[in-house]
């Protein structure tokens, strides 16, 4: 069975066709402006038209989404699907199955299911973007929460908060690669766009002064949520996902920040880089519609 598999963010959708074994047969990407919902929707169904041969579609979507249901309840950077039956809208609309998850999760999910994590009981992911974003595997089994919102890493505090909104003093606002590139765009004088986190690393590694702060900063913010989390969760590892891991030397770098909080051994990257979205996507697809056989026979 060949699946119709998507990735969406605030300002790319991935797009891929997968088979129901986790092998990627084709891939594209389109760039979304200003997180417009819309143009997300219709890139989507642009996709699956262009591939008919697909029996199904799966949704890895950032926010509070209820993977039984496939209700949107926030969805993240993407305001248009706030409230949003994502599952019924494209059920109707492509007349194919379809199945989503909180796109932590399917990172989560993929590395369970193919990746470095395969055969572990307990482990975390936490991914390092616009914002901080998390998953939570333990004692076997993937936890959704209450109100499918456990694994938001990115409030946790990292400071004491002050006089301001206390959202200012999480990791979504501490230790994000936007975060990052804000203040050295503000130090430089340059508008945000203009700054880029692969910028910021290799005036780092050349010894700017004023990078070396601001990166150090970046790895103590992020260095104290991974403090809290192993000792909340006393996982087996904390796979860390996002463009920036992938980066050459990042991963060396960030062990050599954590030693000062004895958690060098915990840390490793994810397995599937950009592609993870995708696999586990499909994985969960696989099981929701599984799941759904066995209760109807």
């Amino acid at each position: 069975m060949n699946i119709a598999a998507f990735d969406i963010g605030g300002t790319a959708l991935k797009m891929g066709i997968v088979n129901s074994q986790g092998e990627i047969l084709a891939k594209g990407k389109e760039t979304i402006d200003d997180s417009d919902g819309e143009q997300i929707l219709q890139a989507i169904l642009a996709w699956i038209a262009e591939h008919p041969g697909c029996e199904g579609v799966a949704i890895s979507a950032p926010g509070y989404v209820n993977p039984h249901t496939g209700f949107i309840e926030m969805g993240g950077a993407i305001r248009r699907f706030d409230n949003f039956a994502i599952k019924e809208w494209l059920e109707e609309s492509t007349q194919l199955p379809v199945a989503i998850e909180n796109d932590a999760n399917c990172v989560l999910l993929a590395e369970r299911w193919q990746g470095k994590a395969a055969g572990m009981s307990n482990f975390l992911v936490l991914t390092i973007g616009t914002g901080i974003g998390g998953a939570i595997f333990c004692n076997n089994q993937l936890v959704h929460g209450a109100r499918f919102r456990a694994g938001e890493f990115g409030y946790m505090l990292t400071e004491r908060p002050g006089p301001r909104d206390v959202r200012r003093y999480t990791m979504n606002d501490t230790c994000t690669l936007r975060t990052l590139r804000k203040d050295y765009a503000e130090y430089v004088g340059k508008p945000l766009e203009a700054v880029s986190g692969e910028e910021i690393f290799d005036r780092f590694d050349a010894g700017d002064v004023a990078c070396q702060r601001m990166v150090k900063a970046f790895f103590n913010d992020l260095g104290t949520g991974l403090y809290n989390l192993v000792n909340l969760f006393d996982p087996e590892k904390i796979l860390l996902g996002g463009g920036i891991v992938e980066r050459p030397g990042f991963l060396a770098l960030l062990r050599e920040h954590l030693a000062w909080f004895t958690l060098d051994d915990y840390i490793d990257t994810v397995s599937h880089g950009n592609d993870a979205g995708l696999i586990g996507a499909v994985y969960h697809f696989n099981q929701h519609y599984r799941s759904q056989h066995a209760i109807s026979n």
